[in-house]
């Protein structure tokens, strides 16, 4: 009885040492897996950390900037003049007779244009014409009178004094008469002003007179009664910014369109300049001449001016949308090997639409932001799109 109470006893021992075994084991297993969540929980949340970082760092495209093209087309704003322009005013007052050519009337070198009546100028002329003759007639008695008044004295019946003035008083009476028929010819002069007369071959582009209408002479303000423009050949103008002024030069040819006829270029030459820059729009006045053998160049036109200039070898050209514009002027944003931004400022030549040329400022291996943010500045960082991105691995415990 003895013996199996210590052999139960000595198997309920055996099974406690197994239990507390497994007891201890399990708590390890418990201790390990508890010490590799925490761990593995730690790993994630520094992985979503960095990950979360990184989508904070902004993403750019970037572009590099291109040669220029083989040549270089300016095209330019432009407005056509006729060859001369003569406004024809008035140079007598009265009234509009008759006027003989309208709007557009071709017109030869000495035809009337209009006739002015003006009776105040014919009655001065009449009286200037009658004055002369009182002159002459003063004139011939001064001269006899004179000439009684030397026999006379060669008798001794009157002074010598006396006949002296005699003598100037013919004198006098004899510039009388000049001044009298130089005002009768400077009235004759401005009877011939009473038409009104084309100074060359050409076109009437303006009439502003009608019959009856009174005109006066000379008045302040007064406008032109006709416009006579010869338009066998045009000239052209152009302003030129100043930035190209040193490649436009005389003799240069030119290739402009107007807008009544889109499918027809006509071509001109460089003329002369204006040799010196417009302050307020820092330009180059060009004037150009062209032929208008067939009469569609119209004064006052609008035209599209294209100078084929040499190309700019040192000139590189970038897409419009990476310009920054700030009070230090035009600026680019530049990637440098870091992946940091520097800003700077570059020298802008032509504007081609959606592309703008740069003169210098920029090497053609650089990195620019296509569109930068507003509020990108210099020593920001940036990921730059294609370079490959991280994705953080999140443990689903």
């Amino acid at each position: 009885m003895e013996e199996n109470d210590a052999t139960l006893l000595t198997g309920n021992e055996g099974l406690g040492r197994k239990l507390t075994w497994r007891l201890a084991l399990v708590g390890l297993v418990g201790v390990v897996v508890a010490i590799s969540g925490v761990m593995s929980r730690e790993r994630t949340e520094t992985s979503l950390v960095k990950w979360t970082q990184s989508q904070a760092i902004p993403t750019v495209d970037v572009v590099s900037p291109s040669r220029g093209v083989d040549r270089q087309e300016l095209v330019l704003p432009g407005e056509i003049q006729a060859w001369f322009t003569a406004p024809i005013y008035a140079r007598v007052s009265g009234y509009i007779k008759m006027w003989y050519k309208d709007y557009g009337a071709k017109v030869k070198e000495g035809d009337v244009l209009a006739e002015i009546d003006a009776p105040d100028l014919d009655q001065k002329l009449e009286q200037a014409k009658g004055d002369r003759e009182k002159a002459k007639a003063n004139v011939a008695l001064a001269s006899v009178t004179t000439k009684r008044w030397q026999a006379l004295r060669g008798s001794n019946a009157v002074s010598q004094q006396a006949a002296d003035e005699k003598a100037g008083e013919y004198q006098a009476r004899v510039a009388e008469v000049s001044a009298a028929q130089a005002y009768v010819a400077q009235l004759e002069a401005f009877e011939a002003f009473k038409k009104l007369i084309a100074p060359f071959n050409g076109i009437v582009t303006a009439r502003k007179v009608d019959v009856g209408a009174l005109v006066h002479s000379s008045a302040p303000g007064t406008p032109a009664l006709f416009e006579v423009s010869d338009v066998h050949e045009m000239r052209l103008y152009v302003d030129v910014p100043q930035a190209f002024a040193s490649q436009i030069r005389e003799g240069m040819n030119a290739v402009f369109t107007l807008p009544q006829y889109p499918d027809q270029k006509f071509e001109a030459v460089v003329m002369t300049t204006s040799n010196a820059i417009s302050r307020p729009s820092r330009s180059l006045i060009v004037e150009l001449r062209c032929g208008n053998k067939d009469g569609l160049l119209q004064p006052g036109s609008y035209a599209e001016i294209h100078f084929e200039l040499p190309a700019d070898k040192d000139a590189l050209t970038l897409p419009a949308s990476a310009l920054i514009f700030r009070r230090a002027g035009p600026q680019v944003a530049v990637v440098g090997p870091e992946n940091e931004i520097t800003l700077k400022p570059i020298d802008i030549g032509r504007d081609l639409g959606t592309e703008i040329e740069v003169r210098y400022g920029l090497s053609i291996n650089e990195k620019v932001v296509l569109s930068p943010s507003d509020s990108i500045k210099d020593g920001d960082i940036v990921r730059v799109a294609g370079e490959g991105q991280d994705s953080p691995q999140i443990s689903a415990r």
